[in-house]
This record gives C-alpha cells, structure tokens and sequence, in this order.
C-alpha cells in the first residue's frame, strides 16, 4: 500500500475510477464545504436584512406623523334624530241621548150632565123566532129553530207535496236488480252489433277491457254515464256511445217500488 493513498484509493484499488461513484466520493469533503459556505452566507445575509429593516426601517416611519401618510380616515355621518311622531289623542266620546221611558196619561174628560139616553128596547118573542141574534139586523132567510147557527164555511186547505229524498236516492244493490230487455244474452249481443272498433286502438293493437258505470233510473233509462278504467285511443268514448244508445231496461226494485240503481259494466275490445 503506498503512503500517499486514501480510503478511497484503497476501495477503487483494482476499480474503474472513471466511474461517477469514485469521482463522488473523492469530491464529497469539497462539495460539503462549499454547500456550507454558501447556507452561512445565505442565512447571515437573511438575517442581517431582517434586522437593518426593523431596526432603521421600520422605526423611522414609525417616528413619521400618521397625518403625512397615504391613508385618509372619513368621519362617519351625522346620525339623524329619530323624530317620534306626536300621538293625537283621540276624540271624547259624545254622551248618547238615551230617550226616556214615558206613560201615556191623559186627563179625564168631563161628563156633561142632563144629557137624555135613548134606549133600545129588547125584541119581542115573535120577533126574534126564526132569527139568530146579532148586533145587526139584516134581511135573510128565516131558520126553523129559534137558535141556530150559520152553516160553517168549509176550509180550503192547500198541499205541498214536499219531495222526499229516498226518492232520488240511487242504489248500489237492491232485491231486484235492473236487466236488460229479454236478459243479459240480449244485452252482449246488442253490444257486438252496435259497438265499432276505433281505427286508432286497431291501429296501434290496443285491447282491454273498459269499465262503465251508470244509472239506471226509474223508468229504465240510462243516465250519468261514466268510465271507472279506461284503455283509451277512442275506446272509451265509443263505450259510452253505445251505452247511451242502449233500449230501455227494466228497472231495479227495492220493497215493490222501482229505484235507481248504479249498474258496472265492463266491455272487452279484442283484435282477433
């Protein structure tokens, strides 16, 4: 081992020394150093900028009258008075005159004396028989018996048939219910012949069943008639055209009277 070697020599001895790790290693006490030198000289000169500004710097402006600077302070407005509006009283009420109770109260009138009173004398015996008594005398027909009374007058009584309400009162189930002439095979029937499939529901293929509802009223007509579910595309409009078109039926009874009854329907539209 030679004298002049270092530690580095010794490593990279039988080594390629011109590779990067060698020239490194043999480097890094330099490059230390300077690395040193340079953070020392940065930070003394960091610091030392820190301290001149504070110390001269800042202090001398801070001598400065605040008056000279740049920034101006406005006074904040004159709050105006809040004027409290006067509160006029109210005017006093004004006694009523209650008018008072008073009496009628009339003097009395005086009786003039030595005045002649005619008198009326009492009807003979024959004059009143076959007469009524009255305060007046008229001329009529002579009854047989000496105190009889005049035939009464008959009274003239007029009625008002006030309506009842269980008269209009519509039934969902009753004892006998409304049917359709000659029965429901007659009923389905009339429906397949008189109901027409609208182009529309054909055309976009719709099918279903549409549920009506209506009255059946006293006389077996139909009435209020309403769709519960329909499917649409006319179907429905076209249900109730044909219910409304419908015969008259036989109404529905309830304790031997006919009543108007609510009456379900459903009609099927099918393509076939």
């Amino acid at each position: 081992m030679k004298s002049n070697q270092n530690f580095d020599d010794i490593i990279f001895e039988n080594r390629n020394k011109e590779y990067g790790a060698y020239f490194l290693r043999k480097n890094y006490s330099n490059y230390l150093t300077k690395a040193m030198v340079i953070g020392s000289s940065i930070f003394i000169l960091l610091f030392g900028g820190a301290f001149t500004y504070n110390k001269y710097v800042l202090d001398k402006n801070s001598n400065k009258d605040i008056n000279h600077g740049t920034i101006k302070l406005i006074p904040p407005p004159p709050e105006k008075p809040i004027v409290i509006p006067e509160i006029t009283p109210p005017p006093p009420i004004k006694e009523i005159d209650i008018p008072k109770a008073t009496i009628t109260f009339l003097p009395p009138e005086p009786v003039i004396d030595n005045l002649d009173i005619i008198e009326t004398p009492p009807p003979t015996k024959d004059e009143i028989e076959g007469k009524v008594i009255s305060n007046k005398t008229n001329e009529g027909i002579e009854s047989n018996g000496a105190f009889t009374t005049p035939p009464k007058v008959p009274e003239i009584v007029e009625i008002i048939k006030v309506d009842n309400p269980e008269d209009n009162k519509i039934f969902i189930s009753v004892e006998q219910k409304p049917e359709f002439p000659n029965g429901t095979k007659a009923m389905y029937e009339f429906l397949s012949k008189n109901i027409h499939y609208p182009k529309s529901a054909v055309n976009a293929g719709v099918t279903g069943k549409v549920f009506v509802k209506f009255v059946v009223e006293k006389d077996g007509s139909i009435a209020d008639v309403q769709i519960t579910k329909g499917i649409g595309f006319g179907c429905d409009e076209e249900a109730i055209r044909v219910i409304q078109s419908m015969p008259k039926w036989r109404p529905g009874r309830q304790n031997g009277k006919e009543v108007r009854v609510y009456f379900n329907m459903p009609i099927t539209y099918k393509l076939d």
